[in-house]
């Protein structure tokens, strides 16, 4: 069971110590309900030293959704040889009382992270990808406030889950309250600041901000009937058009602007294309089309 593990011993008590005669309760119990990683190692072994952290760094940033224990093999030598560990570092997974995976050596900190994670997701979230599920529908059907509690309580279980805080942050949008969604994304976990779920929603916040000071449509294309050759006028239309959830105008007249002068301003017209092709989803057909044209543009 869980509580068999040590919850005084590393942050959140998912990292322990063990030996033979706790091995059955810490590990192969444990891993009936979530897998357990086994870390056999030597205070005089080197790669130990480097894979460890490692190891830990990783199970902790899993948020218990994987357990590990470390057995020092000079101590335990009878579990060592019954698990046939010939060579340290080497790491058994165990789930559901078997062992699931294995590896001997140091693996770079990415390895390592894909081995968790891989671990992490055989036990499953809990129903939190149900429930995600649920609140991007409430999201798109535009009831906003049941979809922000839905993900704020996502985030109550689960704080460094980044689908949860992107979503928390559009439907603070959505709703208007664009303070709330800053301060929330301004004090993102550092695990998921750079998750591509937070920076969509950065990029959403930026575009809605931009919406707040967006001039008339009208007043603009009358500006440019005029003078095709004012940009700033063509970008403020292309953040109106925007504004008034006309993307695919608002990215057509950027395209535009860019043809015609792509350095204006420091390059504004690519880096705003770029803004609301972060806002979309990543498979979203204006923002792939936009993508090839602007690609072909940059490349012609």
């Amino acid at each position: 069971m869980l509580g068999n593990l040590d919850q005084s011993t590393a942050a959140g008590g998912w990292i322990k110590d063990t030996s033979e005669a706790e091995f059955m309760a810490d590990v192969v119990e444990a891993s009936q309900e979530v897998p357990v990683i086994v870390d056999f190692w030597a205070p005089w072994c080197g790669p130990c030293k480097t894979l460890g952290p490692a190891l830990e760094a990783a199970v902790n940033a899993a948020g218990g959704k994987v357990r590990m224990v470390k057995i020092n093999v000079d101590e335990n030598q009878g579990i060592a040889g019954q698990m046939r560990v010939q060579s340290i570092p080497t790491v058994y997974a165990f789930f559901e009382g078997r062992p699931v995976d294995a590896f001997q050596g140091a693996l770079p900190a990415s390895e390592v992270k894909t081995f968790v994670d891989k671990l992490a997701a055989m036990a499953g979230d809990d129903g939190l990808g149900a429930a995600l599920e649920e609140a991007e529908t409430m999201l798109a059907e535009g009831a906003t406030a049941d979809a922000a509690e839905v993900f704020a309580a996502i985030l109550g279980q689960e704080p460094e889950n980044a689908a949860a805080l992107g979503g928390l942050a559009r439907a603070h949008i959505a709703l208007g309250t664009l303070d709330q969604a800053e301060a929330l994304l301004a004090n993102a976990p550092d695990a998921i600041a750079s998750a591509p779920e937070v920076d969509a929603a950065r990029a959403q916040l930026a575009l809605a901000r931009q919406a707040e000071t967006a001039g008339p449509v009208d007043d603009l294309r009358a500006v440019l009937e005029q003078n095709p050759d004012d940009h700033q006028a063509r970008y403020d239309l292309a953040q109106a058009l925007h504004a008034q959830g006309d993307v695919e105008a608002a990215i057509d007249t950027l395209l535009d602007l860019f043809r015609r002068d792509r350095e204006w301003n420091d390059g504004a017209a690519k880096a705003q294309l770029l803004t609301i092709f972060e806002a979309l989803t990543p498979n979203d057909p204006l923002a792939q089309k936009g993508r090839r044209r602007l690609s072909s543009m940059i490349f012609a």
